[in-house]
């Protein structure tokens, strides 16, 4: 009979993990390093998502603060005792508007770093796409408090047009997250995915002593086929998401005090790290299975995404045009 210490062998584990897998994937030459969330980047997300609440608060603080100034009418703004701070050409309105200025141009620089290989240096294009999105979601509060809550003209279309774009650009970081990456947030091969789940799979056995084969077959159930239309496709993303939280709620109750065959129980950061690893490799499979269309629905993204984008800099360009050629500012 095979002890122990024989089944959870690595190598072994490997062997099995690897089972109906293409042969050439376990000879296959070094691939990139694929991200896998772990305890350690769940506390780096929440710390980015602190971050990013620590620099909106004071904008949801100053809208709070002139809600009379916002609710009240124009005639009555005028003769309101905030009104030179508030106003759109006012110490904090104008202030609020040259920052949302300076992170626009900011935005326009992600599409050079993913065009130019050379700006590699500069940091990889997930980390790029994570300050991307993160910075533009501060626009709406501070368009809001640079507008003084009224868009008029043709910046009330550049505040639509960027209002679009932040919208659209929350679903274009959904859709980039759906496709499977590399660290460097290149696009992984069927081959690389199918080599970082066997990987997976793997050390998954050897966290919680459960078998490969039977890790696969637990963790690859009920998921999403192909779907056609791109709503459709969108909405499968979406059922795959919810089915994965709840399957992940399941894996931690039911591993909760499991043995691993070795003496040990599975609690504290094994158990999380065993939960972040299977919750990794059910992703990954949902993510090859719904592939093809997750491409389809990230072009179309693409077509929608950039003409709206191009309005609000034309737009956004105008407006700063005519203020500083009026010398409607506070600084001068």
């Amino acid at each position: 009979m095979t002890s122990n210490r024989t089944r959870m062998n690595p190598r072994n584990v490997a062997r099995k993990a690897l089972q109906g897998f293409p042969r050439r994937v376990a000879h296959a030459p070094a691939r990139p390093r694929v991200v896998i969330t772990t305890p350690r980047a769940a506390r780096a997300d929440r710390a980015r998502s602190v971050r990013l609440l620590t620099l909106t608060l004071p904008l949801v603080g100053i809208n709070i603060w002139g809600a009379s100034y916002y609710l009240s009418s124009l005639a009555a703004r005028a003769r309101h005792p905030l009104h030179p701070l508030l106003r759109p050409s006012g110490t904090i309105g104008q202030s609020a508007g040259i920052a949302a200025f300076a992170i626009f141009v900011f935005l326009w620089l992600y599409p050079a770093r993913k065009k130019f290989k050379r700006l590699a240096f500069t940091g990889s294009v997930g980390k790029w796409l994570d300050v991307h999105v993160a910075s533009a979601l501060m626009l709406p509060l501070l368009l809001a408090v640079h507008a003084a809550w009224r868009s008029d003209g043709v910046i009330g279309l550049g505040l639509v047009a960027m209002l679009v774009v932040i919208a659209s650009g929350v679903v274009g970081r959904y859709l980039y997250t759906r496709i499977p990456r590399a660290k460097s947030g290149v696009e992984l091969t069927r081959d690389e995915v199918a080599s970082t789940r066997a990987e997976l799979l793997c050390r998954l056995s050897e966290t919680t002593g459960i078998a490969a084969p039977t890790l696969e077959s637990t963790l690859t159930a009920d998921a999403e086929r192909e779907s056609r239309g791109l709503l459709a496709s969108v909405a499968a993303m979406l059922r795959n998401d919810l089915t994965r939280h709840r399957r992940r709620h399941e894996l931690r109750q039911k591993w909760t005090a499991l043995s691993t065959g070795d003496g040990h129980t599975l609690a504290g950061r094994a158990l999380d790290e065993a939960v972040a690893l299977a919750d990794r490799e059910m992703a990954l499979d949902q993510q090859v299975r719904m592939l093809e269309a997750t491409h389809r629905v990230f072009k179309f993204w693409h077509v929608a995404h950039r003409p709206f984008a191009i309005t609000a800099l034309v737009a956004v360009l105008i407006h700063v045009a005519v203020v500083v050629s009026l010398g409607a500012t506070w600084f001068w």
